[in-house]
């Protein structure tokens, strides 16, 4: 460096040596290790609510990349210049839609669409906001900078096949931008993320495949190096799906970032997840090995005799019958099946015949004296099935472990804390409730009866990876800003269900059709904004009516649903869950007119959230506006007239339960003093609080 100063010194041009030492100082900053993109420039939002007028910044409804500024409007024709070329146009006022561009202040509420309370005696309330989610996440700071607990969220994968928008457009895998568009979107994105997450305690989820995993990682380790980070492998299709010149995709893999204390609890764990699980109950209980033989020496040829059939009720409590040993050369098709039994057989992962550890003679045996457990069917109609060694069960025989009883299955209970052994299992994740076809796609079809939805989640997936950080917190407040399908809340829900958990999930995602939907409707003449394209989109097509099936316990034609769900305590679907949700779509609002108080009705659903989302979102019920509103049920009070500020303090003093206040004025010291006076914890001054924090879209 010194060198180069030398030379850059001896340049008699003095603008060309300033030029050149900015530039080389600009240089310096960049980042030489870690992750290197272009940051591309923020994506614009087009905002379909917003009336186009005078000098305001629009694009083309359908299939405009262009932006232009609107110099004049009349009889439906607006005259516009194209902000990029200054050149010239005119369009019809129904071709054209306001939008947001980064940079631009803009002020959000939230529209009610639709709500369901299937919970009456419950204060817990779900929303869905249907929304661009950069904007939904400002909006979310807002309201709970610090507060959550969990955020899992499963982004675009960049595949190349047209599965996510940068800039209004699809991004494909001709793009030779589209690694570097998608890190700037992400970027953004995570940064909210990191402003919203408890510092204390708390974890981020993100799901992602093998198209930007290595991306994911860097960016992860690059934005959040106060946090430790893990990467598990989770199988969703073990029959594999197919790739082009490649091995077949079995899985895809999970960051979980965490913060603080935030880590994953030991729980009370199948079988299932004992590959590399460690267990908090050491030596105090004993350990139950897999009747299957693993490792070498595992295939059916291996060991012949160690081939035949365990025949297991249909409900999965015991073994009826344990049939005879196959000869090499006899295909298990040969061997009938039992009335009112499943046949087990000792299949590997890879679908090959493997064989059992022990004879029938030995496995008869341990059956009788408890040393053989059973544990769930999975999805290919195999199930776990454990027993003790030798050295396990001298240690019950020897008198080390007392038996204290049976299960249904028959086998022993040594001890209340090995009933109940909890672990942390490994970084691989073969479980069968995680099969994405099985416990996605086809619940989705169990409630819409047609595919509305591509590749949805298990529904066990999701519970699975949250449970291990939130099983220990009852009350905690989850996010997911790409909800897709609505997988997350469904998700929450089962939990709350298992333990009488009071988790509270908030989604969001955006409204975009397909891209054949798209074509189809423009075909049509139908564009973006109009009720018949709109109802078609992902909020309100598939999120949304998911919801409201999943809490109802109804397919989309109000039958029940069928099946239970795959937990420890008999949850049948068609019961649902005992849950409330409001769906809400995000708008923007004018400064000025919320400055003078006349968007008050339109800010209440966002006063409501930011007070905790406690009970039924309240509704003004005449046109004027009350001088204050007490709402007990909400836990909230709003001083809305600051000249009523004696009688409302009565009021107030005489109301129970008030956790969060909101004083409407302009005078900083008044709000003060009338704050301090009533002593109620939250307290917010309106509407300069809601005017200096939702500067959405402009840079802080």
């Amino acid at each position: 460096m010194a060198a180069i100063n030398d030379l850059i010194a001896q340049i008699k041009d003095s603008e060309l040596r300033a030029r050149i030492e900015a530039e080389l100082d600009r240089m310096n900053k960049q980042k030489k290790f870690g992750l290197v993109f272009e940051e591309h420039l923020p994506e614009s939002v087009k905002l379909y609510d917003v009336p186009v007028k005078k000098n305001s910044i629009v694009m083309e409804k359908a299939g405009g990349k262009n932006v232009y500024k609107v110099i004049s409007v009349e009889d439906g024709i607006a005259e516009c210049i194209d902000t990029g070329t200054q050149e010239a146009k005119t369009f019809n006022l129904a071709e054209l839609v306001s939008i947001a561009q980064f940079g631009t202040p803009i002020y959000p509420y939230l529209k009610p669409i639709d709500s369901i309370c299937n919970a009456p005696d419950s204060d817990l309330w779900h929303t869905l906001i249907e929304a661009d989610n950069y904007h939904a996440l400002q909006l979310l700071e807002y309201m709970y900078a610090g507060k959550v607990d969990c955020i899992y969220i499963d982004p675009p994968y960049n595949t190349g096949a047209r599965d996510w928008k940068y800039n209004n457009d699809y991004v494909d895998g001709a793009d030779e931008y589209r690694h570097s568009k998608w890190l700037s979107f992400m970027q953004r994105r995570l940064a909210m993320a990191k402003k919203l997450l408890n510092p204390k305690d708390s974890v981020l989820i993100v799901t992602i495949d093998e198209k930007e995993y290595l991306h994911l990682g860097c960016l992860l380790e690059q934005m959040f190096p106060e946090a430790h980070i893990q990467m598990i492998s989770s199988v969703i299709s073990p029959q594999g799906a197919t790739r082009e010149k490649q091995f077949s995709r079995t899985d895809e893999y999970i960051f979980f970032v965490g913060f603080g204390s935030g880590a994953p609890q030991p729980l009370a764990l199948s079988e299932e997840w004992s590959a590399g699980a460690s267990t908090l109950a050491g030596s105090t209980s004993i350990v139950w090995d897999s009747l299957k033989r693993r490792g070498s020496g595992a295939s059916r040829a291996d060991r012949p005799g160690l081939f035949y059939p365990i025949y297991v009720s249909e409900d999965g409590t015991h073994i009826v019958r344990i049939g005879e040993s196959l000869s090499e050369d006899m295909p298990r098709s040969s061997v009938a099946s039992l009335p009112g039994c499943i046949t087990i057989w000792p299949l590997r992962s890879n679908g090959e015949e493997g064989r059992w550890q022990i004879s029938q003679e030995q496995l008869s045996e341990k059956m009788k004296n408890g040393y053989v457990r059973l544990g769930k069917f999975d999805s290919v109609g195999g199930m776990s099935i454990s027993y003790l060694k030798r050295n396990e069960q001298n240690k019950v025989e020897s008198g080390i472990f007392q038996v204290i009883g049976r299960r249904e299955d028959g086998s022993i209970i040594t001890s209340e804390a090995e009933e109940k052994q909890k672990r942390v299992c490994g970084t691989q994740w073969r479980i069968a409730s995680h099969n994405a076809g099985t416990y996605g796609s086809a619940m989705l079809l169990n409630i819409f009866g047609t595919k509305r939805f591509h590749f949805p989640k298990s529904l066990y997936a999701v519970h699975d990876a949250l449970r291990f950080f939130v099983a220990n917190k009852p009350n905690a407040l989850i996010l997911d800003f790409f909800a897709g399908s609505g997988t997350t809340l469904h998700a929450v829900n089962l939990l709350n269900a298992e333990d009488g958990g009071h988790r509270r999930c908030i989604m969001v995602t955006n409204n975009e059709v397909s891209v054949d939907e798209a074509k189809s409707l423009t075909t049509r003449g139908i564009q973006p904004g109009d009720e018949d394209w709109e109802k078609l989109g992902i909020a309100r097509y598939v999120t949304w009516p998911r919801t409201l099936c999943s809490i109802k316990g109804v397919d989309i034609k109000g039958n029940p649903l069928k099946g239970n769900y795959i937990s420890d305590k008999e949850i049948p679907m068609s019961s649902g869950f005992k849950s409330n949700a409001a769906f809400f779509k995000l708008g923007f609002l004018d400064k000025n007119s919320v400055a003078l108080g006349r968007q008050f009705r339109e800010l209440l659903p966002v006063l409501w959230m930011k007070a905790g989302a406690v009970g039924p979102c309240p509704k003004l019920e005449t046109e004027d506006l009350p001088t204050w509103l007490i709402l007990p049920e909400n836990k909230v009070a709003v001083l809305i007239d600051d000249n009523q500020y004696y009688a409302f303090k009565q009021e107030i003093e005489k109301a129970t339960g008030i956790e969060t206040l909101f004083i409407i004025t302009d005078f900083e010291r008044e709000y003060a003093i009338m704050a301090d006076e009533l002593g109620i914890p939250n307290t917010f001054q309106l509407y300069r609080d809601y005017l200096d924090n939702f500067r959405i879209n402009q840079s802080r």
